[in-house]
């Protein structure tokens, strides 16, 4: 993920900055709870395509 998008990039729903997870290859907002995907290098910012946090994702870092 660049670094530089990433910068400017806010969740849709909470509007607070993302983290990028390599793992899932997601982006990552803790304020609203939802992890949207990244799909070939661009972000999916819906919210009908985000997937909910799990209680153990939302409470880690």
């Amino acid at each position: 993920m660049d670094k530089k998008l990433l910068d400017i990039l806010v969740c849709p729903v909470a509007k607070t900055p993302l983290e990028y997870n390599e793992e899932t290859n997601e982006l990552i907002s803790k304020a609203s709870g939802l992890a949207y995907p990244v799909r070939d290098d661009i972000p999916v910012l819906l919210e009908t395509e985000a997937r909910e946090l799990t209680l153990e994702e939302r409470e880690s870092k």
